[in-house]
């Protein structure tokens, strides 16, 4: 049986600084790889791994083990994630109407996640937001986590 995944893990891998990176999920073990656009491109390409830095060789068998093993799942991505649709949650959940309507401005149009930084720090609101956020990225490992029949902690 697969050991309880740590919820609080998936959630970090998921929210990854770069989008060309993926974090993949060992489902027997709860092992958590995170393989970047660089670690792709040396396993599929013809590169001489003695160009390439001694912790990067160490670190490309298992990010080539969770590319190709099928006891690898692909924690969901950014485009899986919709954040922009959890900051419009947030906003309509203010109960300060002014709040709200800033908020809701900011989402529109170019630009809307710079002006939403903006407009929840000219607000106060930062730490309502993350904590926001963060609830919404666990509830989203969780529902990722039970599709998968991965059990969790």
């Amino acid at each position: 049986m697969a050991l309880p995944v740590s919820i609080q893990d998936v959630v970090d891998a998921m929210q990854l600084p770069n989008d060309d990176w993926c974090s993949y999920l060992n489902v027997d073990t709860g092992e958590i790889v995170t393989v970047t656009d660089e670690d792709q491109r040396l396993i599929e390409g013809d590169v001489d791994l003695d160009d390439v830095p001694a912790w990067q060789r160490e670190a490309l068998p298992k990010a080539r083990e969770a590319l190709e093993s099928d006891r690898f799942l692909a924690l969901p991505q950014p485009f899986d994630i919709h954040e922009w649709s959890i900051m419009e949650e947030f906003a309509d959940g203010l109960s300060d109407e002014d709040s709200r309507a800033d908020v809701l401005d900011a989402l529109r149009g170019p630009g809307a996640f710079r002006r939403f930084r903006s407009t929840i720090e000219r607000l106060g609101i930062e730490s309502d937001w993350y904590r926001h956020r963060d609830l919404a990225f666990e509830r989203i490992a969780k529902d990722w986590l039970e599709a998968n029949n991965v059990p969790y902690r």
